[in-house]
């Protein structure tokens, strides 16, 4: 149950709607307690504020806190911090499973702590979407969703059965099951109320909905209002089990939107743009907030579209406010019609409903797009961020082929015959053209657009290339309920775009394996090869291993580039192909105007499909039900599990906390580059046979067909901790031209894979520091790219700059993230990875001070730089000192009881 504060401001009152009555805390009376004009306020700090009037307690939040958010208005942004803490939690299984792996170890934990398990247990709402599991093994058949669903159950058979457990063992925590829709798509059409309500004391309490969720794309449910970000497994865990999570109150940068798409371009055109937009702005770590008169031109399928992708252009946010768009789009997908009323109530009574004539909030900064002018684009080969023109496509990979892909000019025409075939293969070859990701598949009009391409491309007499895997994996049922309605599903699977399975397949590198003699091509010819995906990332080595160039389109391109088959021709001017009348067929010839687009979604998308689909959504296959699980509070682990082990985090744990010391003697374990990925820390996808996670798994008797992937694998640290740096496209700048997670151990001067030489370096006593560029941690909020490289022993990374929720994972973990000051980093200091290490001024730990590194060099010499801690609150600096957030809570838990 949630407690409610003192209300010291006194801004609780009532108000009706759908004839109930409903307490709230008021921002405006807020405003009026405390002398201030809040209209003008931005619409999430609003939301930050209630939260601090509901649980306003004079202790963990205090009427300075509410102060404070007020008095950002004097200069648009503050220095303060203040507690947050979300209605609910949102997980999907590749986070989810170490989440509820570190509650089952928590409760063992408490038990040897002397406290009572049953304290471990979520005191918010959790909901886990199973939907990262499923791969794309079969493709192009009638019955590819069927074969790819059993052997996903066959292969998570031990994951599965574990969740089940967790289930029926944890309070406030549910699972929807494998095959019904990815989180954020089932988190939008679904769980998300953009209002929520406790029942406390006999009265019900509105409140604003919220969420955090255990991956990066939590975002997309701010387009219908709803305030929500990604942070990692272990601050999603703190959060459930009722921690307040300090967080520096953020400058917020306004996005002005006026006018309307152009004919021809898409959401994910606009998405494209604001993206790189954002990112050449620089928004990491604050909020984003869109407004103007483009809003009223805007479905909230395209608002959660440009909201989906704020981990891309690097926000904590991207947010789009109630208004009458956000009430019928409610409408339309189901929810009940007294929360419908509820919602309009409370967002205008709070003075957060957007309308025509809404006074623009006070922003930090502004910038603006006219969404007229936006232009069909592609995003790649390496970033999202990378958008290029589909008109400069072509030419743009020719430019990259050359440079980042490293193909010699002479080689740029090779062509390998591809075994048992009658094609080549060639650089810039389609072989992946998959239609999937949470940011597209929610928006009907590009999932229709898509269809409507098929159809036309279909009648005309074009095929797809032999040598493309293609793919449809929608994020709801919902979306096979329309496209089958419209007619549409029967052009897509003639055109091989078959439904796949429910779930994120090829973007977060379940793609499945190519054919055999394709790979052959591709590796004896090193030939750089192309996917185009409808996804949100396109980071190295992530898509598939054989596939080095992908690029991010929307639904519609994806159709077309499978058509073509390559990168190497301009498809917005040259033929994809040849009709059956035997002319040329243009993309302007198959594609959709955007009123056939909105007629075909406005005839077919309906209230029902969503009531229907999600009538019983927790219930799962049959093969979901048929799974039987032993009842227990503490889970029985199995030592012979691969899937599932009880991680060292609280293994010798006492209620004693030690003083923190200075780090003394450490080695580089890597030296890298600018945007190191949390892909490239915390690999998702394959396991190579000769790495030492494949050679752990191959000494337990696991095929190499049975290996799954990383992402599986995260439940079993053992895996994990080997797979860490592991990724094949990384490169540790003490190995220079070797790519994959190999470094150089010292004083030996032995090159060996990062695992081996990190297992050597404990050993040895070593404690061991990671040197990073710009943008260290980018990309997905995985948890295990934090508990990996604490499990490796390192006790520091240090860099030019982080992403916000690595930086918040490393502190977390007990890792200590150090940031370079300005005009220092790895190149001008000299690091070789043969220095010797020490980071002095830690016994007095204080947010954000600076402390001393001191370089060791091997001929003697010493020097001394400083550097920036990262441990940016006070409640950040209780975590290190207890070695984890995990342990804090713990701590706290035993010692209430």
């Amino acid at each position: 149950m949630r407690m409610i504060g003192q209300d010291s401001l006194k801004t609780r009152r009532t108000l009706t709607a759908g004839g109930k009555s409903y307490d709230y805390f008021s921002i405006p009376e807020a405003g009026k307690a405390l002398g201030t004009d809040l209209a003008r306020l931005p619409v999430t700090l609003k939301i930050l504020l209630e939260n601090i009037l509901r649980f306003e307690d004079g202790r963990t939040y205090t009427t300075d806190d509410a102060k404070a958010l007020a008095g950002w208005l004097d200069a648009a942004r503050s220095d303060k911090e203040v507690p947050f803490r979300p209605a609910r939690i949102l997980m999907q299984d590749f986070t989810g499973v170490p989440a509820v792996v570190d509650l089952a170890a928590m409760r063992d934990g408490m038990i040897r702590l002397g406290g009572d398990p049953q304290k471990v247990n979520p005191l918010v709402p959790v909901d886990l979407v199973i939907d990262h599991s499923v791969m794309v093994d079969e493709f192009g058949k009638a019955d590819s969703f069927t074969k790819n669903v059993d052997v996903e159950f066959e292969r998570n058979a031990e994951r599965y059965v574990f969740l089940r457990w967790g289930q029926g063992s944890f309070n406030r925590f549910r699972v929807v099951p494998p095959g019904t829709g990815i989180c954020h798509q089932v988190n939008l059409e679904y769980l998300a109320q953009a209002v929520w309500t406790d029942t406390v004391d006999g009265v019900e309490i509105a409140y604003p909905d919220t969420c955090y969720g255990t991956d990066s794309h939590t975002t997309m449910v701010n387009g219908m209002g709803v305030l929500g970000w990604g942070v990692g497994g272990i601050e999603a865990e703190a959060a459930m089990l009722g921690q307040a999570i300090a967080m520096l109150i953020p400058d917020v940068i306004g996005f002005k939107l006026k006018g309307r798409l152009p004919e021809g371009a898409t959401a994910t055109d606009l998405v494209l743009t604001v993206t790189q937009m954002l990112r050449k702005k620089g928004v990491v770590g604050k909020f984003v907030e869109f407004y103007g008169p483009g809003l009223d031109e805007m479905t909230v399928a395209d608002r959660a579209t440009i909201a989906n992708m704020a981990p891309e252009y690097g926000a904590t946010c991207g947010f789009f406010p109630v208004d009458a768009a956000t009430l019928g789009y409610l409408k339309l997908s189901g929810r009940d019609e007294a929360r419908i009323a509820l919602v309009e109530e409370y967002w205008k009574a709070q003075g957060m409903f957007r309308e025509k004539n809404t006074p623009d909030p006070v922003f930090t900064d502004t910038l603006e797009l006219d969404m007229g002018t936006v232009q069909p684009s592609l995003a790649g080969p390496k970033r999202p961020q990378d958008r290029v023109l589909l008109k400069d496509a072509t030419k743009a990979f020719a430019d990259e082929l050359t440079k980042s892909l490293g193909v010699a000019p002479a080689d740029v025409a090779k062509k390998m015959k591809v075994e048992g075939t009658n094609y080549e293969l060639g650089h810039g070859d389609v072989v992946i053209a998959a239609i999937t990701s949470c940011t597209n598949t929610s928006n009907p009009y590009v999932m229709v657009a898509a269809g409507l391409v098929a159809r036309k491309a279909r009648q005309m007499g074009l095929t797809v290339k032999p040598w493309v895997k293609t793919s449809l994996a929608p994020g709801s049922q919902v979306v096979t309920e329309y496209l089958e309605k419209a007619g549409l599903q029967v052009d897509l699977d003639a055109m091989g775009f078959n439904l796949v399975g429910y779930g994120c397949t090829t973007c977060i590198g379940n793609s499945g394996p190519l054919a055999d003699p394709i790979v052959d091509a591709i590796e004896n010819g090193k030939l750089v090869v192309a996917s185009v995906l409808s996804g949100n990332r396109n980071f190295e080595g992530r898509v598939h291993a054989n596939v080095r160039a992908n690029y991010l389109a929307s639904p519609p391109l994806v159709v077309a580039y499978a058509i073509a088959g390559t990168m190497n021709i301009d498809i917005a001017t040259e033929p994809l192909g040849t009709g059956k009348d035997g002319k040329p067929v243009y993309l302007r010839d198959i594609w959709p105007s955007n009123k056939e687009i909105a007629d075909t979604v406005h005839g077919t998308l309906t209230r029902q499909m969503f009531q229907s689909r999600y009538g019983d959504v927790f219930k799962g296959p049959k093969q979901w039900q048929s799974i039987a699980v032993d009842g227990g509070e503490t889970y029985r682990w199995n030592d012979g599990s691969t899937y599932v082990k009880n991680p060292p985090y609280f293994e010798g744990m006492t209620m004693a906390v030690g003083d923190v010391t200075d780090i003394r003697g450490a080695r580089i374990l890597a030296l890298l580059a600018d945007s190191i990925t949390t892909d490239h820390i915390s690999p998702a996808g394959s396991i190579k046979k000769t790495s030492p996670a494949g050679e752990y798994l191959v000494e337990r008797q696991i095929q190499q067909r049975d290996f799954n992937s990383y992402g599986a694998r995260r439940g079993n640290h053992e895996v994990m901790m080997r797979g860490t740096f592991a990724n094949i496209r990384i490169k540790n700048e003490m190995v220079p031209g070797i790519e994959g997670g190999i470094t150089k151990h010292h004083p030996s001067g032995e090159v060996l894979p990062i695992y081996d030489a990190a297992m050597r370096y404990k050993a040895e006593g070593v404690p061991l520091v990671v040197i990073g560029g710009k943008e260290y941690g980018t990309g997905s909020s995985r948890d295990w790219a934090a508990k990996g490289t604490m499990l490796l022993g390192v006790k520091a990374v240090i860099a030019q700059s982080f992403e916000r929720i690595h930086r918040s994972n490393l502190v977390g973990m007990g890792v200590l993230p150090l940031v370079f000051k300005e005009g220092m980093d790895r190149r001008t200091l000299g690091f070789t990875g043969e220095e010797l290490l020490d980071v002095e001024g830690l016994t007095a730990l204080k947010p954000r001070m600076e402390l001393s590194l001191v370089i060791h060099r091997p001929g003697g010499t010493v020097d001394r730089v400083p550097v920036l801690c990262r441990v940016d609150t006070l409640d950040e600096v209780e975590y290190y000192r207890h070695g984890g957030i995990l342990q804090y809570v713990l701590r706290g838990m035993a010692k209430a009881a």
